[in-house]
């Protein structure tokens, strides 16, 4: 739930929370005077954050630039929401070593519904002006094309570290994939942004969108990256094909577990970049932690704080009396789906029990998760991905905190 607006008592202090959690501010200087402009002539900045809706959840990765974004507006600013419904279609390349396959304008019209009813569940709704950038790129035409892709060099896109290891590799780079740039850069000039939020493997395409509206006369953006919010190995990026992250729309219960399961160390990264607290009081909670207080604990004050925002108050307590249940007390739940799998004489591996009973997307994933021991089979933790489970016998399945299910392998000539 968003917090009321409390106006901030001096410029140093709505710095001090605009600049929380950023990778990179550019140019951190002119920014800073931008910030002190705004409030010397009572106006409001024009900040943009875009999103290409390449998949239907938002998880909390994603919700970085949503909770700066949210910042701006508690600050008094303007916050564009921009769905690239266009952009969308062509798929932003950055950091991928292949050539990404382009969706259809359908499926990108139904990633943006889910879209817009997931971003309230942290901007306000009052204060926010969502744009799709296909109102100015379909009307661009031909001619507009072309004389937006001359205000950019090859030798320049080259410049981009994804695009330049592919090059040098001898992959191959499409066209369009150059047109990605200089359309998110177009963005800019069609809104007029002040301020635009990125990854910091954004940084490129933001600094395309300052160079464009130069070119067309505008005052430059600054820049504000985010960094890129670890999974819940703590190691690799969050996404939803590695099976690390917290869906925003993740029911309560498996919410709260997630976040239970960081590490120590990750959970004050998460406090850093996910939590609405003052950073005054996640100072207090890690000299708690320092002077003997338990860390799981703290990490409770983390679940709750993330639940309550996108399921209420009362959920989050519920779920932590439920996960207080399941783990301290070790209970299971009473919802378990049961399932049978056709199993040869010989058994089957671990992985593949884990894809058939629904706990995994694939063998890859059910591999890694033991990998990361997060695999329990009636409740014995296991850390060989070759293990064989045998036909004939039902078993309790785990991975994770919140995952379950009850596997019966059946031999495949008594399946049904």
């Amino acid at each position: 739930m968003t917090p009321p607006v409390t106006p901030p008592d001096s410029i140093s202090t709505e710095l001090a929370e605009l600049e929380r959690g950023t990778d990179e501010i550019l140019p951190r200087e002119e920014f800073r005077a931008r910030i002190q402009e705004a409030h010397e002539k009572g106006i409001r900045l024009r900040v943009k954050a875009g999103f290409d809706p390449t998949a239907k959840d938002l998880h909390l990765g994603h919700t970085l630039l949503l909770n700066k974004l949210r910042a701006f507006q508690e600050a008094g600013h303007e916050a564009i929401f921009l769905i690239g419904d266009f952009t969308g279609m062509i798929g932003d390349p950055t950091g991928k070593n292949e050539t990404r396959k382009p969706l259809t304008r359908e499926q990108v019209e139904e990633n943006a519904r889910t879209y817009q009813e997931q971003v309230f569940k942290i901007l306000d709704p009052r204060r926010t002006t969502i744009e799709f950038n296909s109102r100015w790129l379909d009307a661009l035409g031909a001619e507009g094309l072309i004389r937006l892709a001359a205000q950019h060099t090859v030798a320049r896109m080259l410049e981009r570290d994804d695009f330049a290891k592919r090059y040098a590799a001898g992959q191959p780079i499409a066209v369009h994939e150059f047109l990605y740039p200089l359309l998110q850069g177009y963005d800019s000039v069609a809104l007029k942004a002040d301020v635009e939020l990125g990854g910091t493997d954004q940084k490129f395409n933001l600094l395309v969108g300052r160079h464009l509206q130069q070119a067309y006369g505008q005052r430059p953006q600054c820049i504000v990256t985010v960094p890129i919010l670890e999974g819940l190995d703590g190691v690799q990026k969050m996404s939803k094909s590695l099976g690390n992250y917290i869906a925003v729309n993740d029911p309560p219960n498996d919410m709260f577990g997630k976040i239970m399961s960081i590490s120590d160390t990750l959970m004050w990264r998460y406090f850093e970049l996910l939590s609405f607290r003052p950073l005054a009081e996640i100072a207090q909670l890690r000299d708690r932690v320092a002077h003997g207080a338990n860390p799981r604990d703290v990490k409770f004050e983390l679940a709750r704080e993330i639940v309550a925002r996108f399921h209420g108050q009362a959920s989050a307590e519920a779920a932590q009396r439920n996960f207080i249940a399941q783990f301290s007390q070790g209970a299971v739940p009473d919802d378990i789906p049961e399932v049978r799998i056709a199993c040869p004489a010989g058994g089957l591996p671990i992985a593949r029990v884990l894809k058939e009973a629904g706990l995994v997307a694939s063998y890859t994933e059910g591999g890694r998760m033991v990998d990361q021991r997060a695999v329990r089979v009636d409740r014995q933790r296991i850390e060989d991905r070759n293990y064989v489970l045998a036909a004939g016998a039902t078993y309790l399945l785990q991975v994770g905190s919140r995952r379950y299910a009850r596997a019966t392998l059946v031999a495949k000539s008594e399946a049904v």
